[in-house]
């Protein structure tokens, strides 16, 4: 294992978590994520992706490589198993995640912060796109998920479905009072504000 603490991540926790099912190697990694809606949580949109994080993994001494193997017609495989410093990282980093919210800087909050650049009826009309994307998005979350599945299987889709759910509530909200003038601006009001509390 390299000096220090292991470089946490999303998809290397994943990994990790695959790993303890059992050994596998990256492709089939990458196509268990998709196959389970995990691809929400994760990007691995490139393939490269799930090996780069594999191979930080391996340098770290929390995976290594369990066995080869080669299928007519397809290059070697490299199947690769967690190791017992893996178990315990990915135990601790689960332990780190679970009750201490991450400082995360997603686009959408920063977005919000600069409405004023735009006019109310834009930002009307870009919200309502967003409401329907969003809600696209919260009709498909339990889409791959077995019939019968336990709950435990599918907490992160009802977490991820909750949060859409308050989103798409919020955004009507806001869209309704932008239709009602409720919420409204103009260059003027932008100005004397910034003079007063700028």
């Amino acid at each position: 294992m390299t000096s220090g603490e292991p470089r946490r991540s999303t998809l290397a926790m994943v990994l990790l978590a695959l790993l303890v099912e059992a050994p596998a190697h990256p492709y089939r990694m990458q196509q268990m994520i998709k196959e389970r809606g995990q691809d929400q949580l994760v990007n691995v949109a490139q393939r490269n992706s799930v090996y780069q994080a594999l191979d930080r993994l391996v340098r770290d001494g929390l995976a290594r490589p369990a066995s080869t193997s080669r299928e007519a017609g397809r290059p070697e495989r490299t199947v690769y198993e967690i190791t017992e410093a893996g178990a315990t990282t990915m135990r601790r980093w689960l332990t780190d995640m679970l009750p201490a919210p991450a400082r995360e800087f997603p686009e959408f909050p920063a977005a919000l912060a600069f409405l004023a650049v735009l006019n109310p009826m834009e930002v009307r009309d870009l919200l309502g796109r967003r409401i329907d994307a969003q809600s696209a998005r919260l009709a498909t979350i339990h889409d791959h998920a077995p019939p019968g599945l336990p709950r435990l299987f599918l907490i992160e889709d009802e977490y991820r479905a909750a949060m859409l759910a308050a989103e798409i509530a919020w955004l009507r909200g806001v869209v309704a009072d932008l239709d009602s003038g409720s919420l409204a601006w103009d260059r003027a009001m932008i100005d004397a504000t910034l003079a007063e509390f700028g």
